[in-house]
């Protein structure tokens, strides 16, 4: 049955084939593919009878996949036969750690984690984020309508993103929208998106020598008055004493 979990699900497929159902669309998978599901996504597998598939699970907390523009942003897959020797250990090493629970085996697993990670990250060139776990009440999971417009404003950050467009992405009522995201993540998803431009003003304003007005205008704020005054409110300092720290340090 289609289900879902409050993690990022990494389903790599050892042997077998069978079919991936991602929220109602069956997508083929076989040996050496790996399937990223985001959190509350609903997903379940299906096995073919004559080679039922062999597989690892692992839920991840705290990332979630990133899609780049145009792609779907609730599920990735790549087909990983050359990395298969390295995923096998590092994805068997973790099951035996977590069989076992000799002293530290929680800090091995970790770092096998990341290092799995990062090969994902150089072979497909995928991007990961933090599930945004910091802004959730700890008692509560996010409704499937909440983190879908969570994820689609982390991936459509720069765009012009309104409630109305947002209240549609989900099909509910945009004030009942407001509400339940407000409720979910401690904050409007206005104040969201404002926030996330934000973020990645810093990384401009550090790395790059892109005026204000250039900016802004990436980042979809109305104007540059406009965004320096949500940057300071932010972050207490304008964006050019900001720029000017970080080249200082």
């Amino acid at each position: 049955m289609l289900h879902t979990h409050g993690c990022t699900e990494v389903f790599y497929v050892v042997g077998g084939s069978g079919k991936f159902n991602i929220e109602g669309e069956l997508v083929p998978v076989k040996t050496d593919d790996m399937v990223i599901v985001n959190p509350n996504v609903e997903h379940t597998e299906v096995s073919y009878n004559r080679r039922p598939l062999e597989y690892i699970v692992l839920g991840v907390e705290g990332l979630e996949y990133s899609a780049q523009e145009d792609a779907d942003d609730r599920w990735f897959m790549v087909n990983l036969q050359a990395e298969r020797d390295l995923l096998l250990h590092a994805l068997r090493e973790m099951l035996r750690e977590i069989e076992l629970k000799a002293p530290g085996y929680e800090l091995i697993c970790q770092d096998l984690l990341e290092v799995l990670i990062l090969r994902l990250m150089r072979h497909a060139g995928l991007s990961f984020l933090p599930s945004g776990a910091e802004h959730r009440r700890p008692s509560r999971q996010p409704s499937k309508e909440c983190a879908a417009v969570r994820r689609y404003i982390d991936n459509h950050f720069k765009e012009n993103i309104t409630l109305d467009l947002l209240s549609e992405l989900i099909h509910v009522n945009k004030y009942y929208m407001v509400h339940s995201f407000t409720r979910e993540y401690g904050t409007s998803p206005i104040n969201y998106l404002i926030n996330r431009r934000i973020e990645e003003s810093k990384v401009l304003l550090a790395g790059t020598d892109h005026s204000l007005s250039q900016i802004s205008h990436m980042l979809g704020f109305s104007s540059p008055s406009y965004f320096s005054q949500r940057f300071k409110k932010a972050a207490g300092i304008s964006p050019m004493e900001y720029r000017k720290s970080e080249k200082i340090n």
